[in-house]
């Protein structure tokens, strides 16, 4: 019997939710309906090249399975297990503050709901496994740098305590792929490949807008139910789970639980330098996940400007230091998806109000446990302020400066303290005037608020190296790794993958994946720059 056999796919989605009536794969709109079945492109030659052994475990997977050719033919999308019901999703989205109106999976198919052992469910998604009524004009396939990328993220955020979707396997296919990786003109032949995500659910800010953009209020109502019985049950009654009927109260809870989850989400984006990159309301998630990793990119040197996304290269609209404002943007689009079940504006503007403070708030809390000082120390929002305004002065790299940190003390003179963080700097030179009299004002503070802490010196050291990452995905990284896999050789990929499921352990031998960017990466494509093709 297929060790397979003992997985149990429970459709949730695909019961509650009503269907597309077409069973055709051919590009369309589809009104009415949820999602369209459809089936995963079968390839020539699939070869599992990395997997998440805890995550494998988590779902109930084996290791003899993991290591089978079944396990390789669903991943790769030649096979489909018995109880998965393929399906791609239709959503709609604002993408770079424009309505875009029907959007949908076009590059993903979501195989089936997995229940766990325990409890609780996880669907699994293949992305690039072909097309789907919602792929437009483009193939629905993925490329091996892509895919390369999209694993590595997804396991360096969930280790590094960031709520995302994961990632199951990392499969070639055998076939080639075209793309034109910055979309100037020069395609090319890439390998192909096949991410397995993993998610409690893949829904969107889009699948709420798409909806009432239609005046499909029915559509939208069903929509809501769903995800609040399955995701956050606990705002409800036990009638209401068996079915009964949700009123304004319940949506608006919900919506206040979404702000809430997002807020926090954009304070774990700032806090380990990570850049979304393409933050249109089709790619935020509407259980407070991280999904979607196309352009993103984290912040060698610290620059609240910057953006990895060559598509947002003129406003700059997705950089780091406007994450957060998006994010509030994205939750007033959604805001107006829904009112169409609350049926009045005020609770829900008094609900969106909610979201500067809870994210003021953590961020601060965060912040105060990255430096090491107590949060509610009155003068801590405006040390984490003026740490904001010098670490642009100079090029800084932020991850090296925070871990750096933890060896500065209350007695430590701004001459010492800057000698501690000084391999964070990629240019000391720099450091001389206005510069220095900056860097050299602030650690007199940042002195002064660790003596008013008082925390044992092992003790707090101790606590900043838990919350300030040793190791991060740096661009330049993930390239190399990229480089080494489009060769035939997947042992950085795999290297990377363990230094990355321990972030914030010092690990002998890993010493190069904690250094700054080199200046070769400063400006190479796919180490600064990329597209909604990378």
């Amino acid at each position: 019997m297929s060790r397979a056999a003992a997985l149990t796919f429970d459709n949730r989605f695909t019961r509650a939710l009503p269907a597309d009536e077409r069973t055709d794969n051919e590009r369309r709109q589809v009104a009415g309906a949820s999602f369209s079945r459809v089936k995963p492109q079968t390839v020539s030659a699939p070869r599992v090249i990395a997997v998440a052994e805890d995550l494998a475990a988590e779902l109930g997977i084996d290791a003899a399975w993991l290591a089978s050719e079944e396990f390789r033919d669903v991943m790769a999308g030649n096979r489909v297990l018995p109880g998965m019901d393929p399906h791609a999703t239709v959503y709609g989205g604002h993408q770079f503050g424009n309505w875009a109106g029907q959007l949908g999976d076009g590059r993903a198919i979501n195989l089936g709901e997995l229940k766990l052992p325990s409890s609780g469910h996880r669907m699994l998604q293949l992305k690039g496994a072909g097309p789907t009524p919602f792929s437009r004009m483009a193939d629905g396939l993925a490329v091996l740098r892509s895919s390369v990328r999209e694993f590595l993220c997804s396991e360096a955020m969930h280790h590094l305590g960031v709520p995302t979707t994961r990632a199951l396997s990392l499969v070639l296919t055998g076939e080639s792929v075209l793309r034109d990786m910055l979309y100037d003109g020069n395609a090319a032949l890439e390998p192909g490949a096949v991410v397995c995500r993993v998610a409690s659910s893949f829904v969107r800010f889009g699948h709420f807008e798409l909806p009432t953009s239609r005046g499909d209020v029915e559509l939208l109502r069903r929509t809501a139910d769903f995800v609040i019985r399955t995701e956050l049950p606990d705002l409800l009654t036990a009638e209401q789970i068996e079915g009964a009927a949700l009123g304004a109260e319940d949506y608006l809870a919900w919506y206040r639980e979404v702000i809430r989850r997002t807020a926090l989400l954009m304070v774990d984006w700032q806090r380990v330098g990570f850049v979304h990159g393409v933050m249109n309301t089709d790619n935020l998630s509407i259980t407070g996940l991280t999904i979607d990793y196309g352009p993103y990119g984290w912040l060698d040197d610290y620059d609240p400007d910057w953006t990895p996304n060559t598509t947002d290269a003129s406003t700059r609209r997705y950089r780091y230091g406007q994450q957060p404002a998006v994010a509030q943007w994205n939750l007033a689009q959604l805001g107006n998806a829904i009112a169409p079940l609350i049926e009045r504006v005020e609770p829900l503007q008094d609900a969106l109000n909610r979201y500067a403070p809870i994210f003021t708030r953590a961020y601060r809390d965060a912040f105060a446990a990255k430096l090491g000082v107590p949060s509610d120390d009155d003068a801590t929002p405006e040390l984490i302020g003026e740490l904001e305004r010098t670490l642009p002065v100079v090029e800084v790299d932020m991850t090296i400066f925070f871990r750096s940190l933890a060896e500065v003390g209350p007695a430590s003179s701004p001459g010492s303290a800057l000698s501690i963080v000084e391999d964070a700097f990629y240019d000391t030179a720099a450091l001389t005037g206005e510069a220095l009299a900056a860097w050299e004002s602030w650690f007199e503070r940042y002195a002064a608020a660790l003596a008013r802490g008082g925390v044992d010196r092992d003790a707090r050291r101790q606590a900043m190296n838990a919350v300030n990452p040793c190791y991060v995905l740096r661009n330049y990284l993930a390239q190399q790794a990229i480089d080494e896999a489009e060769q035939g050789n997947y042992d950085e990929l795999h290297r990377l993958q363990r230094v990355l499921e321990r972030p914030f352990e010092e690990q002998a031998g890993a010493e190069r994946y904690a250094e700054r960017r080199p200046d070769w990466a400063r400006d190479r494509v796919g180490c600064s720059q990329l597209s909604c093709s990378s």
